[in-house]
């Protein structure tokens, strides 16, 4: 059923399949507001080695102000990696089936926000500028941080170059010609793996794309609205689940106080 889906998506119970799944909807989320944020402010913010590069460049021609607002950048993406493993980590003390959902709730309110900021962008960019992208940066390590927390770091979202990486590691190991038919010295390529991260990386291409697409013909209040339903009804069922039982607790105990 759609809503014993939706649960086990995105719930504290977990298996390969729903990793997986969970991590294709994640990227296209991240491919949608990686492309949304070029277009707001002609720059990615999912992609931290740039950033830290250009800030080693900046330093080196003096160019301070510049390094030390990609500083501020790096800062936001920890800063939300943190915040996640912050919220999973109480949702698991407390056992709630929304310990990983609830961090999908905040990514969502959070995309509302940058839609309403780049909506107002070209009006007010030296204010909204540095907010957008300090902004868009802390999602992307929230988001980042979140697929990698259920995952045990098996798959990321918005790491491209790992995935790339990975993926040409697989592929030689299928080219390679072993000579030698011995059990324990044969190279054979993890194609579960492959698979994975081929998947992963078709998603990310496809939400740019598509949020290219959507951010630039039907505006950034109606894209983010979009990205964030999704988002939410992902997360929705895992907290809508623990409400319930923290009511009916509360019920509980207003009736034994009676």
């Amino acid at each position: 059923m759609p809503l014993d889906y939706l649960i086990r998506l995105s719930g504290a119970t977990r298996d390969a399949r729903a990793n997986l799944q969970l991590g294709c909807v994640l990227a296209l989320v991240a491919g949608a507001v990686n492309a949304g944020g070029f277009l707001a402010i002609g720059g990615y913010t999912s992609h931290m080695t740039g950033i830290i590069s250009g800030m080693a460049d900046d330093l080196a021609l003096g160019n301070v102000t510049v390094a030390l607002a990609a500083f501020g950048a790096w800062l936001a993406f920890v800063s939300g990696a943190a915040v996640t493993a912050i919220m999973v980590n109480w949702g698991r003390r407390r056992r709630l089936h929304s310990q990983f959902a609830l961090s999908l709730l905040l990514e969502a309110l959070l995309l509302l926000v940058f839609g309403l900021t780049g909506n107002y962008l070209a009006a007010m960019p030296n204010v909204l500028g540095p907010v957008t992208i300090l902004l868009l940066c802390f999602v992307m390590g929230l988001q980042n941080a979140i697929i990698t927390k259920i995952s045990g770091a098996a798959i990321r979202t918005t790491h491209v170059t790992g995935l790339s990486t990975d993926i040409g590691i697989e592929m030689g190991k299928m080219l390679y010609y072993n000579r030698r038919q011995l059990p324990g010295d044969m190279v054979r390529v993890n194609r579960a793996k492959l698979l994975t991260h081929s998947a992963l990386i078709a998603c990310f291409f496809i939400g740019g794309v598509s949020g290219a697409l959507a951010f630039k013909h039907i505006g950034f209040p109606a894209a983010t609205i979009i990205l964030a339903g999704v988002l939410a009804t992902v997360a929705g069922m895992p907290v809508w689940h623990d409400l319930r039982m923290l009511w009916r607790f509360h019920r509980r105990q207003f009736g034994t106080r009676k």
